[in-house]
């Protein structure tokens, strides 16, 4: 008899790999097969990487007892490899949350309307503490180039938290960048702010870190200077410039302008994405604060994507990646892989009445693409 597998969804799929995650009683092996090649877990939680796979190439995949369906389905595609050199590696974290001791908690509804909340259990670690500890060695297993850093550090923009924050992530010396999120100036209009607007430049490509914080508000915006800002930046180089922020931006086909939109104004997004349809070598935004894995593209930006990740501090439990070519780009989520980790994050996964997985997950386009220049 074939033991339960529950909670089974491929991660991602990226030009030379795919990753698969689930979950079944402890000690429980399972086999997981990608194209030709085989490999043996062990519960409860499966983390599944199948790497050195041809890109834009099917494959096909099964996981021991999942039917295949729309989170797993039978094949799947690798991404297409951007052309050119290599130029850069990158990755980012968001929603990182220092300090938090509730997860699911929104201040405008009660635990009966809208929980159960989540907390770590007596005797185990904050559980921000355990979800960015897991980032971070990750991502020092890859070796980036930069790592960014886009806001929502902290719980409520106390220095204590972000003391934690930067103690944390401080392996990474000076190839660490950050800038605030809503929650860190809550307290402190100027903590974490890092003299945002600023570029860093690498290898012929240019990141361009913006603050699209209002202090003490849950919206944002993009300022008039900072968008001159990018604007020079962007027309001083021939290279390709990814913006990053904290906020989302506003569809701007929206029928509706809220002057308390949760992310990005509409007048700024509005000027945002003019900009960006002027400046050909804009290729990209890459936000946080919405918690989810999240695209939107519009003609008059010339279909560039504007990206929302999800949080590193719950379901998922994600970081991003970034492969910066001559021709190119691709992201690549990942799913943190340590068993705690992965523990915490299936316990958050039914935050908010069980809406949360399709919400905060986003289509597998969403969450791994390569955009060609």
């Amino acid at each position: 008899m074939t033991e339960p597998v529950w909670a089974a969804e491929v991660a991602a799929v990226g030009p030379d790999s795919v990753t698969v995650t689930f979950v079944t009683e402890p000690g429980v092996d399972v086999e997981t097969t990608v194209g030709n090649v085989t490999v043996v877990t062990t519960g409860p939680f499966h983390h599944v990487s199948v790497g050195g796979l041809p890109p834009d190439t099917d494959h096909s995949l099964s996981v021991a007892g999942v039917p295949s369906d729309a989170l797993v389905p039978a094949t799947v595609r690798t991404l297409p490899a951007p052309s050119g050199a290599l130029l850069a590696t990158v990755a980012t974290v968001n929603d990182v949350h220092f300090g938090e001791t509730v997860c699911g908690m929104i201040h405008t509804a009660t635990e009966e309307e809208l929980g159960p909340w989540v907390r770590s259990a007596p005797g185990e670690r904050p559980y921000p503490v355990t979800m960015n500890e897991a980032a971070v060695a990750e991502i020092a297993d890859l070796s980036p180039d930069v790592v960014v850093a886009k806001g929502d550090l902290t719980c409520v923009g106390s220095d204590e938290e972000y003391g934690a924050f930067l103690a944390t992530y401080e392996r990474f010396g000076d190839r660490l960048h950050h800038v605030r999120g809503n929650h860190d100036a809550m307290l402190d209009p100027t903590l974490a702010l890092q003299g945002a607007p600023y570029a860093v430049a690498l290898g012929g490509a240019t990141l361009a870190v913006v603050d699209t914080v209002r202090p003490t508000a849950a919206g944002g915006q993009i300022t008039r200077e900072q968008l001159g800002w990018l604007d020079e930046t962007a027309a001083a180089t021939s290279g390709p410039v990814l913006v990053f922020g904290h906020h989302q931006i506003w569809d701007v086909h929206a029928p509706d302008r809220p002057a308390d939109y949760f992310g990005v104004d509409p007048d700024s997004s509005e000027a945002f994405t003019a900009l960006v349809g002027r400046r050909e070598n804009i290729v990209g935004y890459f936000a946080g604060h919405t918690h989810r894995n999240r695209i939107r593209r519009f003609a008059e930006s010339r279909h560039v994507p504007f990206v929302e990740v999800g949080a590193v501090k719950e379901y998922m439990g994600v970081w991003a990646e970034y492969r910066i070519h001559e021709g190119g780009y691709t992201q690549v989520l990942h799913r943190l892989r340590a068993h705690d980790a992965m523990d915490w994050a299936e316990r958050t996964r039914h935050l908010y009445g069980g809406i949360y997985p399709e919400y905060a997950r986003g289509p597998l386009e969403h969450r791994c693409f390569t955009y060609a220049f």
